[in-house]
């Protein structure tokens, strides 16, 4: 156990060693590029009434970002069981117009957003996605089907996390991307899909994720009220399927399955999943002595608002530090 205080927050930290498109000419299988597209931000105005950004970044972070010239933002339309699937792509400026033996393969960040269905968050993201590459890594950003406008059903961890596990091969085809060093990082919802898919044994290095929960049985009962008329509207079979729904979500029920070190950062003053729940998923890995690292930034939020810079700051050394040795 580590305990660091200053006046500002207090850090719990248990640490165990345990414009235009492209369109690929290629068969669809799963992974396989649909199309690519340039994407243009919108202001920081426009982003504000269309978007949550004001959450997640201030009006100069936001414009330093979007007027970046060393790095660039793609729509990357892939397939995903038979769906076009929509994912960022944020990356050095041109890299995939280099040549295959010129281009700079960056190690890459499988982002995992949160909520249920969105519509173009571009902007909440890009300050994050800026961070992450001032750090060298490239991103990834899978939207989910029935999200932005694709077609499919999202059902917040079934069958739309192939819609992660399908990021794998379409890495794998990307010249800006080193898919031997694939990272996952996911927050709320997307730090749900990131812990199944280190149950389904995503080559992952390493993993993080922010405001997630590990437990949907616990938040049901904590507020059946609102959790069971959100769990119905998600999936209408709830009343029938809900051992089987709450088990596939909840890893606090298979921790055993994750085998990559995991870092688990949260608010502690979150409204939207108490922190109880990251406090529970890490007594579980502590318990089975997997490689873990537990942040709970005292009176934060959500999202960690307050602290986003050095949130984004320790997932990326926690990266560095599980990159393979070269």
């Amino acid at each position: 156990m580590k305990h660091r205080a200053s006046s500002r927050l207090f850090v719990f930290c248990m640490i165990l060693t345990l414009s235009g498109s492209r369109v690929a000419a290629q068969e669809a299988t799963e992974g396989s590029i649909v199309k690519i597209e340039a994407y243009s931000f919108p202001s920081f105005q426009e982003a504000v009434e269309s978007t949550d950004i004001e959450l997640y970044a201030q009006r100069e972070d936001y414009e330093q970002a979007v007027g970046d010239p060393d790095y660039e933002l793609l729509i990357v339309t892939y397939q995903s069981d038979g769906l076009p699937v929509r994912c960022y792509l944020y990356q050095s400026k041109g890299a995939l117009d280099s040549q295959p033996e010129s281009a700079q393969a960056r190690p890459t960040v499988v982002f995992n957003r949160g909520s249920y269905v969105r519509g173009d968050i571009a902007a909440e993201l890009v300050t994050l996605f800026h961070r992450l590459a001032q750090r060298g890594f490239a991103v990834l950003a899978p939207l989910y089907r029935g999200s932005d406008g694709a077609p499919g059903r999202d059902e917040m961890g079934g069958a739309d996390l192939n819609d992660l596990l399908n990021v794998v091969p379409l890495a794998q085809s990307l010249a800006s991307v080193d898919a031997g060093h694939l990272f996952l990082y996911g927050e709320s919802r997307g730090g749900m899909m990131v812990l199944q898919a280190l149950r389904e044994a995503f080559p992952a290095r390493a993993a993080a994720v922010f405001g997630t929960f590990s437990d949907l049985q616990a938040l049901v009962e904590g507020d059946p009220e609102s959790y069971l008329a959100m769990a119905r509207g998600i999936w209408p079979d709830f009343a029938d399927r809900r051992e089987e729904i709450i088990r596939r979500r909840s890893a606090v029920q298979w921790a055993e399955k994750i085998e990559v070190p995991l870092m688990i950062l949260h608010g502690g003053d979150d409204q939207s999943i108490p922190p109880n729940q990251a406090l529970q998923l890490a007594e579980k890995l502590d318990s089975l002595g997997k490689s873990f690292e537990l942040v709970i930034y005292a009176g934060d939020n959500h999202v960690l608002s307050r602290h986003r810079v050095q949130r984004d700051q320790r997932v990326a050394e926690w990266f560095h530090e599980h990159m393979a040795p070269r």
